[in-house]
Formats: structure tokens, sequence, C-alpha cells
């Protein structure tokens, strides 16, 4: 069996719908070879830094961004598109408040340190994009925690503090630092930069290479 040997960092945003459905197609693709090469780590990178701690209306949000409600729905259209074909269906419908993602952010890390890191990322997608919840809501931070097997009062009372608030804004940074200015972006081995929402196949195709580079 191949040793899990070769890193796959991923810069992501839990409100990044490009960013779910790039997660969704590299699942497919890690589910086919159960012994592929990757140990893959998330990292930060928030969509939108300066938005209100409380997060602002997502109609709102989205006609500004997009210079009105036309704009935003041809915006959206290859985003249903891809979606469906990733095997996702993502409620817009459901999605009333764009949140600021710092503190679903932290949880993602605090998750890392428990090897609960791609459970997180999972949960905080389907939250936001099936179920419409506000994820930075504290409250719906601690039941998703809950929800995957972490002491939800814990993630409470370090949510409630400024615990790894700093360190997540300077990995954040760090990204830009790189040249990395949209996301989902996977990073294979510490140097190879794949950018975009990449299909199923893609993904197999560089496990198959990777494994014969380490099995010849």
């Amino acid at each position: 069996m191949t040793e899990a040997t070769v890193t796959l960092d991923i810069l992501s945003d839990p409100i990044c719908p490009w960013c779910f459905i790039g997660k969704s197609n590299l699942d497919r693709a890690l589910a086919a070879v159960p012994d592929h090469p990757f140990v893959v780590q998330w990292h930060p990178f928030q969509l939108n830094p300066d938005m209100p701690p409380e997060g602002m209306d997502r109609r709102a949000y989205l006609e500004a961004k997009f210079g009105g409600q036309e704009g935003a729905v041809k915006a959206y259209l290859p985003v249903a598109e891809k979606a469906r074909e990733a095997g996702i269906e993502i409620n817009f419908e459901a999605m009333q408040r764009t949140p600021n993602t710092l503190d679903a952010h932290r949880l993602i890390h605090w998750a890392g340190i428990e090897r609960k890191q791609h459970e997180a990322v999972d949960a905080l997608f389907r939250a936001y994009f099936v179920d419409g919840r506000d994820i930075g809501d504290a409250e719906v931070l601690g039941d998703l925690a809950d929800g995957i097997g972490m002491d939800a009062s814990v993630v409470l009372r370090l949510l409630a503090s400024d615990a790894d608030r700093e360190d997540i804004q300077r990995r954040d940074a760090l990204g830009r630092e790189m040249g990395i200015n949209s996301v989902p972006t996977f990073i294979v081995a510490g140097k190879h930069a794949v950018p975009g929402a990449q299909p199923t196949e893609l993904w197999q195709k560089v496990i198959s290479e990777l494994k014969e580079q380490i099995d010849p």
C-alpha cells in the first residue's frame, strides 16, 4: 500500500461555492483510490476579510458585489450548474446572510488539532450552502462542532475569546503574500499550485502519477 507522503494544502473559505464544488470533486477522487498518497490540510483565506463581524444581508451583499440582482443571478448560474455536476444542490433561497468567516476558520483550525478538519470543513459547507445556516454565529459553530464529535462547550469558550484570531489572520495574509488571490487553491507537495474547482478526473490523473513516482 502506498504511504500517504504528499501534502495537499488547500486554501479555501467556507462561503466560497467553488471551494465546496472543488472539495466534492476531490473527495470523489480520493474515495476512488483509498491508498492515495495525499495528506490533506485546510488553510484560511477570507473572501471578505473586511466583512463586519456580524456579517450582512446576503441579497444586499450580492447586489453590491455584482452590480444589481441581474448581475448576481448571472454570476451564480455557472455555480449552480457545476454544483449539480459535482453531485450537490446549493440552496440559494435558504442563504439569508453573508457571514464573516474568521470564526469558522478558527473552528477548522481547532478541528485540525483533533484530526477532524475534513469533517469540520464538510459540516461548514453543508450548513451554509445546503441548510442556509449562519456560520458566523457562535451557537451555530458550536452545534456543528458537537455534530463532528468536538466538545461544543470548549469551542464556545474559545470563540468567546481571542484564541488563534491573530494566527488565522496571519496565515490568511501569508497566502496573499504568496500571490494567491482566489480560492480554492490547491498546493501539491508544497510547490505546485492548482487553482480552481478542478474536475474529479484531473485529481485521479494526479494521484495516478504520484503513485507511479512513489511506487515505480
